[in-house]
């Protein structure tokens, strides 16, 4: 049977980290531009540490792998590998560069137009996140980030002018970027940074509540300016195996509580307990409920990397390194070079555990290999491990739609180019089909190199995933 006539595969990116170009043609300043490469990283992401300015630190979005002038070669490659999608997100202050413009950059929206036209060019369809962890300064001075619902109207400006402008151009499209990561890095997900002696639970939940009614707005504007248009939420995922059972069950609802309200259009009944047990209220205004009753997601998009363990004692045991989310370690999996564990089977138990959850399509939009690769002596890159990688979790994806009948739209590979790392501002934990020239310190002539697994994922999409050989 196999995967669907018309699947969309391809491979993914943000903004943030691969575009670089960030003072060019009236760009202004984003949350996403002060997380610096570094022992910093970690605390201003989690909104613990402030900097309000560029300072002495090394910020690696700055240049990023500069897509910003390498987006026709790109696009290209992508084309040669046949992508049939391609997802990346918009950098909001390219469009707005302070946020409550009246106006729009045209210049910025003319950038997106061009890679929007270079896709069609390769018969590749873009899927765009409106919100990859972006978020204007300037809001965050005026407002606070997300926790003031003005943000709200900026971002549905924001949405309708993308709409109008690129109608006929794009049909599907990402409200907010892994939306749960508000309770794990609320600086990057929000523009959320802490006051001294706050209760930090409702913080992060006005700032969810406000994204999530925006989301529902957005989701009925692309349906009103162009009924062919279809938007999803998406989610940072990876099951929980319970060492202690009930304690999966609650980490599981955590993951899942802000994609329950987007899927379905109310809170459920354990997260209201959930946030009245942290001394915390939803910021419910005159209309919400009807707002998010009646704009539900046309379809729901999540990253999965790795599997989690719940334990009653976190302490007990080693630690996974597992991107930001806490787990104990699985001692029946391999990890990453990055302590990330490996299990193809966890994407199947992911997959079905959303699928009935909700019932509605399903779209991998990140999954990948974060690895050291070599440049051997005749310049080839011999990724063996992320094919291998890949490879068992397309098996496993298969498993889900062939003897699960999930519903599944697409898959894209997280960080199809190399990219800087979100979590630790790396380069040299790379993703790519294609290599780029660049450390960590933000050396290297940019070039473009095509690793092993390039060929092997152009197969792999000519054959609707039929050869998966190495």
């Amino acid at each position: 049977m196999g995967f669907k006539k018309g699947f969309l595969w391809g491979g993914a990116t943000a903004a943030n980290q691969v575009e670089g170009g960030i003072f060019e043609d009236g760009r202004g300043l984003a949350n996403v531009d002060l997380m610096p490469h570094g022992s910093d990283r970690y605390a201003i992401g989690t909104g613990e540490k402030w900097i309000d300015r560029i300072d002495d630190h090394y910020f690696p979005s700055h240049q990023a792998v500069d897509f910003y002038h390498h987006y026709k070669e790109d696009i290209a490659l992508m084309g040669e590998m046949g992508f049939k999608t391609f997802r990346l997100s918009i950098a909001w202050t390219r469009i707005f560069p302070l946020g409550d413009e009246l106006e729009p950059n045209e210049k910025g929206l003319l950038f997106y137009e061009n890679i929007f036209k270079e896709c069609k060019k390769y018969g590749i369809e873009p899927l765009v996140t409106i919100n990859h962890f972006d978020c204007p300064m300037h809001l965050i001075h005026k407002f606070g980030g997300w926790r003031n619902r003005e943000m709200i109207d900026c971002f549905v400006k924001l949405a309708k002018v993308l709409f109008e402008r690129y109608n006929g151009l794009v049909k599907y499209w990402l409200t907010f970027n892994e939306i749960n990561m508000i309770l794990h890095f609320p600086f990057v997900a929000a523009g959320l940074r802490f006051k001294e002696g706050e209760n930090k639970t409702q913080a992060m939940i006005t700032c969810a509540h406000h994204e999530l009614v925006a989301s529902a707005l957005v989701t009925k504007l692309a349906h009103e300016i162009n009924p062919e248009n279809m938007v999803g939420c998406m989610l940072a995922a990876g099951s929980y195996y319970p060492e202690d059972y009930w304690k999966s069950i609650c980490d599981d609802r955590e993951s899942y509580m802000f994609i329950d309200v987007q899927s379905r259009g109310y809170y459920p009944n354990y997260a209201l307990k959930w946030i009245e047990k942290r001394n915390a209220e939803i910021p419910f205004a005159e209309n919400d409920v009807n707002i998010l009753k009646e704009n539900t997601v046309d379809f729901i998009s999540f990253s999965y990397y790795s599997s989690r363990v719940s334990s009653a004692n976190p302490d007990k045991g080693k630690q996974t390194e597992s991107n930001i989310f806490a787990s104990v370690v699985n001692p029946y999996l391999d990890t990453s070079d990055w302590g990330w564990q490996i299990d193809p089977l966890g994407l199947r138990i992911t997959m079905n555990e959303i699928y009935d959850r909700y019932q509605k399509p399903l779209f991998i939009v990140e999954n990948g290999l974060g690895a050291k690769d070599k440049i051997e002596e005749d310049g080839s890159i011999q990724d063996d491990y992320r094919i291998e990688y890949l490879k068992k979790h397309i098996q496993a994806m298969k498993d889900a739609v062939d003897e699960d009948g999930v519903d599944l739209m697409g898959y894209t590979t997280w960080g199809c180019i190399d990219l800087i790392s979100n979590g630790t501002g790396e380069m040299e934990k790379r993703y790519g089909f294609i290599y780029v020239d660049r450390d960590n310190d933000g050396h290297g002539t940019f070039k473009r190199i095509k690793k092993k697994s390039f060929d092997w994922y152009k197969k792999v999409i000519a054959t609707n995933g039929e050869d998966l050989d190495n």
